[in-house]
């Protein structure tokens, strides 16, 4: 009888070890406690992760820019894009009118754009739409224009030039406003958009500004001279050996 009694007993006490254990956890003040921690885990280091998606962004833009300004120079160098039409006796890269922005972009893919006018516009197609929005993302717009220093031949495109391009997000044309360039005041300013950013970068300030030298014949050194000598009154060498 006691040994029944004894059984009995340990059953009862294990049946209620088993219940303790089965009812451990957390309480509530401890699960809030580890969602404060997280949360201000997630504060801490959203900013970062905010920031690296940005720039990855952006450099991404950027480099799709440097492409398409190549792109560019390469077929006008080898005539598969007509130049850019001279206008005006603009003898500077940053003296060139950046492009005026009315809202409305209307561009083919690869040609030329017809609005805006005056700015000589070239639309590069990323998202093969077959055409550059206002809306897209990934669209480039460049503006090229040509000058010359020597002023007799700046609207001779066959006598070799000096080309320009800036690239544009297409985006920045659905502002109503004068995009951005490069010495834009008085004192030199510049406003190209950097790799580094925390947002979506500056639609109005081009993402490439770049330059370089065309002949539609064969080279000569005196047709360099003639596109890039200064004012020289005293007749002596400049700074590449020209003379007026």
């Amino acid at each position: 009888m006691m040994i029944g009694k004894q059984a009995k007993k340990k059953r009862l006490q294990a049946a209620r070890s088993y219940l303790r254990s089965s009812e451990g956890g957390f309480t509530i003040i401890e699960s809030l406690v580890a969602i404060l921690v997280v949360a201000i885990l997630l504060v801490a280091i959203a900013p970062v992760l905010s920031l690296s998606v940005a720039t990855r962004v952006q450099s991404r833009r950027i480099e799709l820019a440097t492409q398409a300004a190549k792109s560019y120079i390469d077929a006008v160098k080898t005539k598969k894009i007509a130049a850019p039409v001279e206008t005006g006796a603009t003898t500077t890269l940053t003296a060139y009118s950046a492009p005026t922005s009315t809202g409305t972009l209307t561009c083919t893919a690869n040609s030329y754009c017809t609005v805006p006018t005056g700015s000589s516009l070239y639309c590069i197609d990323f998202d093969s739409t077959n055409s550059c929005e206002n809306t897209s993302t990934t669209d480039m717009v460049i503006q090229g224009f040509r000058y010359n220093l020597a002023n007799s031949n700046s609207n001779d495109a066959t006598k070799g030039y000096a080309l320009g391009v800036r690239v544009y997000r297409a985006d920045a044309f659905a502002l109503s406003t004068t995009l951005s360039r490069n010495n834009e005041s008085g004192d030199y300013k510049k406003v190209t958009q950097a790799t580094f950013t925390g947002g979506t970068g500056q639609r109005k300030a081009p993402l490439v500004e770049m330059i370089t030298d065309i002949n539609d014949t064969v080279p000569k050194y005196s047709d360099l001279c003639a596109r890039i000598k200064g004012p020289d009154p005293t007749n002596t060498p400049n700074d590449v050996g020209c003379t007026n």
